[in-house]
C-alpha cells in the first residue's frame, strides 16, 4: 500500500504566534487609519498587477501574507474605518464584534438545521428576541409570538425573501408550484426606495414591470394617497397586490415612510407589508427615536434593519423578522432525505435553512451578542445618540451659512446638503473634498438637484472630525 500523505496545517502554538500578529495587526491598522487617504487613489488593475501571476507551489509563512496587507491590501482600500468616512452609510465595526468572528471562524460550524449545530440556531434566536425588544418591536415578531427573527446577509436578502413569502401567501403556496404567472401580481414602493426591491423582483420572477414606483410627499416619504390610488387600479385590471415595502430610512435622503397609513391600504388590499429599515431602524434602541417605527405594530408582516451599519457589528448582519413563520418557511422550505433528522420531525426546533435563500449559514449571531453583552443597550443608545448629535450640529452649521441649503429633513443622522445654483459648483465641491484623502462623502439628486449626503455612524468619528470636515467644505466652497 502506498503511503498516504499527511497534510502540513498551522500548529496551536503557530496560530497563537500568528494570531496576535494578526490581532495587533488590526489594533495598528486602527490607529492608524486617520492618516491614511479614506477614499482609494487606486488606478483599475493596480493591486492585481501587483500579485504574482500563479499560486505559490510551496506554502508561505502567515507573515509573509501579512507583509503584503500593507504593501499591496491597505493602498487599493477605500477605509470604511476612517472618521472622516461619511459617505453611503457606515458599516461601523468595534472590538467586540471582530473578536466574535475570529471565534465564529475558529469555531467553522455549519448552522444549517437545528441538528447541526444546535448553538448556533438557538443563539440566533436569543439575541433576534433581545435586539425585537430593545427596538421596541412588536411581540409578534418574535419566537414567543407567531414569527421570529433570522440573520441574513444583508436587507437585500431580507426583501428577496419575504417577497417570496409574499407570494406564497398571496397564490396560495402556488408560486412555489408552478411558477409566477406573468402579469398576475403587482409590488409597490416609494420613488426614493433602495434598488434592491426590484433587483429582487427580478430574481423571483416577477419582471421589473411588476414594480410600481409611487410618489412622495414633499418631504420625500411615500404617498399614502398615491399608494392607494395605484392599487385600486391594479385590482381593477384583475392584478393581485402581493406586496408593498415601506422605507424607514431610504438611502437618499433619510426619508421615513408612513407605516400606519400605508399599513391600512395594505390591510384592504390583503397585500403583504414589509418595512425596510436597513440604516435607522436600529436608532430606536432609543426611546426618542421610537417614532420612526409607529405603525409597524400594528400592520407590518414583516421588518428588517442592519446592525451591520449603525450598531457596531461587523458586516455582514441583517436582522430580518418576520410576522408568521409559516408563510417563509412554507415558500422555502425543501426537504431531501439527505437532511431529515428526528429533531426536524419533531416540529420542535427551527432549522434557519428555511428561512433563507442558500442552505448553509455561518455563525452570525456570535458577534451580535457579543455586540449586545459588551456595549449594553446604554452604551449602544450612547453610540445613537453621539451620531445624531454630531449630524444636527453639522446640519447646524450648514443652515447657517447662507451659501448652503439643505434639502431634505435630517432627524437622525443623515444630512443632505448643497451649494445654492447650478450643479457644477456642487460635483467639483465633491471631487475636491473626496481627493482631499480627509474626508470620503457620496451623493444623491433632490428633486433634480445634485446634492451631498454626509452620514454619521463611524465607530471612531468624534466632534472634531466632523468640525473639520466643515471646515473643508466651507474653504473649498469660497475657493481657498
Amino acid at each position: 500500500m502506498a503511503e498516504i500523505p499527511v497534510p502540513q496545517h498551522m500548529t496551536a502554538e503557530e496560530f497563537r504566534r500568528q494570531g496576535r500578529a494578526a490581532v495587533d495587526w488590526i489594533a495598528d491598522y486602527w490607529e492608524r487609519v486617520e492618516s491614511l487617504p479614506v477614499l482609494s487613489r487606486a488606478e483599475p488593475g493596480q493591486v492585481r498587477g501587483q500579485l504574482p501571476a500563479a499560486p505559490p507551489e510551496v506554502g508561505e509563512s502567515f507573515d509573509a501574507v501579512l507583509a503584503d496587507l500593507d504593501a499591496i491590501v491597505v493602498p487599493g482600500l477605500t477605509h470604511w474605518q476612517h472618521p472622516g468616512f461619511f459617505a453611503y452609510f457606515p458599516t461601523s465595526t468595534s472590538g467586540p464584534a471582530v473578536l466574535a468572528e475570529l471565534l465564529a471562524a475558529g469555531l467553522g460550524v455549519q448552522g444549517m438545521l437545528w441538528q447541526t449545530s444546535p448553538a448556533c440556531t438557538e443563539v440566533e434566536q436569543h439575541v433576534l428576541d433581545w435586539l425585537a425588544g430593545m427596538l421596541a418591536l412588536p411581540e409578534k415578531f418574535t419566537f414567543a409570538g407567531t414569527g421570529g427573527g433570522v440573520i441574513q446577509d444583508s436587507a437585500s436578502s431580507a426583501i428577496l425573501v419575504v417577497l417570496v413569502a409574499a407570494l406564497h401567501r398571496a397564490s396560495g403556496g402556488q408560486v412555489g408550484r408552478e411558477g409566477v404567472e406573468r402579469g398576475r401580481y403587482a409590488v409597490y414602493t416609494s420613488t426614493q426606495a433602495n434598488s434592491s426591491l426590484e433587483k429582487g423582483v427580478r430574481i423571483s420572477g416577477l419582471g421589473a414591470s411588476s414594480v410600481r414606483f409611487i410618489d412622495t410627499r414633499p418631504d420625500l416619504s411615500m404617498d399614502p394617497d398615491a399608494l392607494r390610488s395605484a392599487m385600486k387600479e391594479d385590482v381593477a385590471q384583475g392584478i393581485i397586490p402581493v406586496m408593498v415595502m415601506a422605507t424607514v430610512g431610504t438611502t437618499s435622503t433619510g426619508a421615513v415612510d408612513p407605516v400606519e397609513p400605508i399599513g391600512r391600504t395594505c390591510r384592504e388590499y390583503g397585500a403583504w407589508l414589509h418595512v425596510d429599515a436597513a440604516y435607522v431602524g436600529v436608532a430606536a434602541v432609543c426611546p426618542e427615536f421610537r417614532w420612526i417605527h409607529h405603525g409597524v405594530d400594528a400592520y407590518a408582516d414583516s421588518y428588517a434593519t442592519n446592525p451591520h451599519k449603525w450598531m457596531l457589528t461587523a458586516f455582514d448582519c441583517d436582522a430580518c423578522y418576520v410576522a408568521d413563520r409559516e408563510s417563509l418557511v412554507g415558500a422555502l422550505s425543501v426537504l431531501p432525505e439527505y437532511l431529515r433528522n428526528s429533531a426536524t420531525d419533531s416540529g420542535a426546533v427551527i432549522d434557519y435553512r428555511d428561512w433563507q435563500v442558500p442552505l448553509g449559514r455561518r455563525f452570525r449571531a456570535l458577534k451580535l451578542w457579543a455586540v449586545i453583552r459588551c456595549y449594553g443597550v446604554e452604551g449602544l443608545r450612547t453610540h445613537f445618540r453621539h451620531s445624531v448629535a454630531l449630524a444636527q450640529q453639522f446640519a447646524a452649521w450648514v443652515g447657517a451659512d447662507e451659501r448652503f441649503e439643505l434639502m431634505a429633513p435630517h432627524p437622525l443622522s443623515l444630512v443632505c446638503f448643497r451649494l445654492r445654483g447650478p450643479d457644477e459648483p456642487n460635483q467639483r465641491l465633491l471631487d475636491a473634498l473626496n481627493a482631499s484623502g480627509r474626508v470620503y462623502l457620496s451623493h444623491t439628486v433632490v428633486r433634480g438637484a445634485f446634492t451631498l449626503r454626509l452620514a454619521i455612524g463611524g465607530t471612531a468619528t468624534r466632534y472634531e472630525h466632523v468640525a473639520a470636515a466643515w471646515d473643508d467644505i466651507s474653504r473649498i466652497a469660497a475657493g481657498e
